[in-house]
């Protein structure tokens, strides 16, 4: 049983040392657009974190292929495209807008202006029927002198 405990400490150790690994930056220009490269893509494991932020395995592969690219001569684009046709377009934060990401881009709009036009036509129901004569009122209607 403590063999199976120094084992799985081992392998946690030897994996956060990967994971924690510095970058190996020529200069400052370079490490700012490799932090604002990889703060744009999403990490494919984790799905609510940038490449920056997570620390999945996966998301430490990413990055180490993002310096490579970057070093190669890519410029952000083609690193992007590069891992767009590797990952599908899941992999940017700010996806395009075309004909199969426009429902995520419309849809937010569309409930909230929904929701509004159903707030607005349910508070003038309410309030016309409060302000209505009595006589007016349908027979179903309450009949209570207590008005809302």
């Amino acid at each position: 049983m403590m063999r199976r405990w120094i084992l799985l400490l081992a392998l946690l150790c030897t994996g956060l040392a990967n994971a924690l690994e510095p970058m190996p930056f020529k200069d400052a220009e370079e490490e700012a657009r490799f932090r604002a490269l990889v703060a744009e893509l999403r990490c494919v494991m984790c799905q609510n974190q940038s490449l920056a932020d997570s620390n999945a395995m996966i998301a430490a592969d990413l990055r180490k292929e993002v310096l490579s690219l970057m070093q190669s001569g890519k410029t952000d684009q083609q690193i992007k495209d590069f891992l767009v046709e590797r990952y599908t377009e899941f992999v940017l934060y700010r996806p395009p807008v075309n004909e199969r990401t426009a429902a995520l881009w419309i849809a937010p709009i569309a409930i909230l202006v929904i929701g509004a036009i159903v707030v607005v036509v349910v508070v003038r129901r309410r309030a016309a029927r409060l302000t209505a004569p009595k006589e007016s009122r349908r027979p179903n209607d309450d009949d209570r002198d207590e008005d809302w």
